[in-house]
């Protein structure tokens, strides 16, 4: 039986990890621990997942005392790094959120850590588990498109869940790398997966017109906010979950979830426009907007046997709230048009969380599809992002190879 420890008692650390693992993985897994600089949400986490295991004042203490064969790392994006890097330094192997982490200069120092200790990052895709992006891969293994000449990939966020990386912690670069890096990693590492290539050259654009100091009437947060009863984008943050996780521990960290979309602080951009050349020769276009009006993606990848388009729309808002749209289409050479059904499944994230989470901790699946993520999957995805952000401060195009000492994956 392996055991566990969390740090960092977030949303995710909590619903992802620490319920699940104590409530459905007792036979393999056992949590031995958590710590969060704030200790009330750390105990919140351990009382929802049972309260089998202490909260500790401390990483380091945490460590020392019960000395766990993995760290799940569910923390800010920017503290990623300092984490793995400690955990495996004490012997542990390490399961991180996505992304990795926000800057080249964290990411080869994790590559560099892994290395020289010998311990093993596994970096958590959950798209890559979804029924419907994996079967997108087994036709592709098939030869369904022949090779792949090149991508278009647009996300959209709707003004419900995009809105959110701008009222929460993620609105700072510093924090969360912005959302070519938070967020994005997760469909740049769908593409490097898909294709089996890497990225090389990296040229983008961003701009915040949407979000921010765009309009007179806000305030500093919702909840004390003098337009609450106006603003189409007030957010109770009393109701429901966050109330309990962060409102009620504020007072320990000042953290407010509830952070008005229009502040002068917010530093990320809500529009982005990203081209990238990988060392296969694929090329992609890809454009991530978090103010759409509905919520999904769609991807498009044109082969030397023809063209497969995805669509997956889903949200609470707009014309597909409450509706899960999933579409494969195939058209080949012949002028044929077919169209792949993917059966429906329940589950968080299109069903990628559960499947994800069997893999992690179970730990004894076949994984033909390498499904898995290594450091290097991590390191590659996180290479689009952070040469992105790169292009749009420098105005001029990134290669990977001026920002990651490679370090090959054992």
């Amino acid at each position: 039986m392996k055991t566990y420890a969390i740090v960092g008692a977030s949303s995710r650390g909590m619903h992802m990890y620490a319920i699940p693992i104590a409530r459905d993985f007792k036979d393999v897994a056992r949590i031995v621990g958590i710590y969060d600089p704030n200790h009330k949400r750390a105990e919140l986490v351990k009382d929802k997942a049972g309260g089998n295991f202490p909260v500790y004042p401390s990483f380091e203490r945490l460590i020392q005392d019960v000395k766990p064969d993995v760290v799940l790392v569910t923390t800010i994006d920017s503290y990623h790094h300092y984490y793995i890097i400690k955990a495996l330094e004490a012997g542990c192997d390490v399961i991180t959120e996505k992304p990795m982490t926000i800057d080249e200069e964290k990411v080869n120092a994790i590559l560099e850590a892994e290395q020289r200790t010998g311990k093993k990052v596994t970096v958590t895709f959950n798209m890559r588990f979804m029924p419907f992006v994996k079967r997108m891969k087994e036709l592709i293994k098939e030869g369904a498109i022949g090779s792949i000449l090149s991508v278009h990939f647009e996300w959209f966020l709707d003004t419900r869940h995009g809105a959110d990386y701008f009222r929460r912690w993620h609105r700072r670069k510093e924090n969360s790398g912005g959302l070519l890096v938070h967020k994005s990693t997760h469909h740049f590492d769908v593409v490097n997966w898909l294709l089996e290539e890497e990225p090389e050259v990296i040229s983008a654009f961003g701009t915040r017109r949407f979000y921010g100091p765009t309009r007179e009437n806000r305030g500093q947060r919702c909840l004390t906010c003098s337009y609450k009863n106006s603003c189409e984008f007030y957010f109770d943050i009393a109701e429901g979950a966050a109330g309990e996780l962060y409102l009620q521990t504020e007072d320990v960290d000042q953290y407010y979830r509830d952070q008005c979309v229009f502040s002068d602080e917010i530093d990320i951009e809500d529009s982005m426009s990203v081209s990238v050349k990988f060392t296969g020769g694929t090329i992609m276009s890809y454009s991530l907007t978090a103010h759409s009006p509905y919520e999904g993606f769609r991807l498009v990848l044109n082969g030397s046997g023809g063209r497969l388009e995805a669509d997956y729309f889903h949200g609470s808002i707009g014309p597909y709230a409450g509706q899960n749209i999933t579409r494969l289409r195939l058209y080949n050479r012949h002028q044929e048009e077919i169209t792949v059904h993917i059966p429906a499944v329940k589950g968080v994230h299109g069903g990628g969380d559960e499947r994800l989470l069997q893999m992690l901790i179970r730990g004894n699946m076949e994984d033909p599809l390498r499904q898995q993520a290594s450091s290097w999957d991590g390191a590659m995805s996180n290479m689009i992002g952070i040469a992105a952000n790169k292009s749009i401060k420098e105005g001029r195009r990134v290669r990977v190879d001026e920002l990651i000492v490679r370090r090959e994956p054992k």
